[in-house]
């Protein structure tokens, strides 16, 4: 099980970490954001709980609910939030990302940094990189980051 403090009142974790109890209590969680397509939903009294049934794969959709998912954590007063996928890998810090580029005025490199900063091992798939980067330029009117492309006989 793993947990990241992200700001004082986001955390980022893997899917044991919503199931914890104990953690929920000490980090004084009120909402959950679940990243995965299991529908697990431990019994925290006092918790929220969003749903974002959205696969681990580059065609996934996960953009859709960057506007929905950063509303929700800005909008949690009561106390803290923790966004988890799996792993905690992927899903979840693109989510992350996204709320800090929309509410904390981050630009997707700044954004990505500050998450890598707290949790090293996270690693987006490639459709997430491309989400994010239309949603920066969306938000901003350009991009920060480049992502490589391969060549075109590869």
């Amino acid at each position: 099980m793993s947990v990241s403090q992200i700001t004082s009142t986001l955390f980022l974790g893997d899917a044991e970490c919503a199931t914890d109890h104990a953690l929920v209590s000490r980090k004084r969680i009120t909402l959950i954001i679940n990243a995965t397509l299991t529908h697990c939903r431990p019994s925290h009294r006092g918790v929220e709980f969003v749903r974002v049934p959205v696969p681990d794969l580059p065609h996934a959709r996960l953009s859709d609910h960057f506007d929905r998912v950063a509303e929700c954590i800005h909008n949690n007063q009561v106390g803290s939030t923790l966004v988890h996928c799996a792993a905690g890998r992927s899903r979840s810090p693109a989510l992350v990302m996204a709320y800090l580029m929309r509410y904390r005025g981050m630009t997707l490199s700044e954004a990505h940094r500050w998450v890598r900063d707290r949790r090293p091992y996270i690693c987006l798939n490639a459709g997430f990189w491309d989400q994010l980067l239309l949603y920066e330029k969306r938000l901003y009117g350009k991009n920060t980051v480049q992502l490589a492309t391969p060549p075109p006989w590869l």
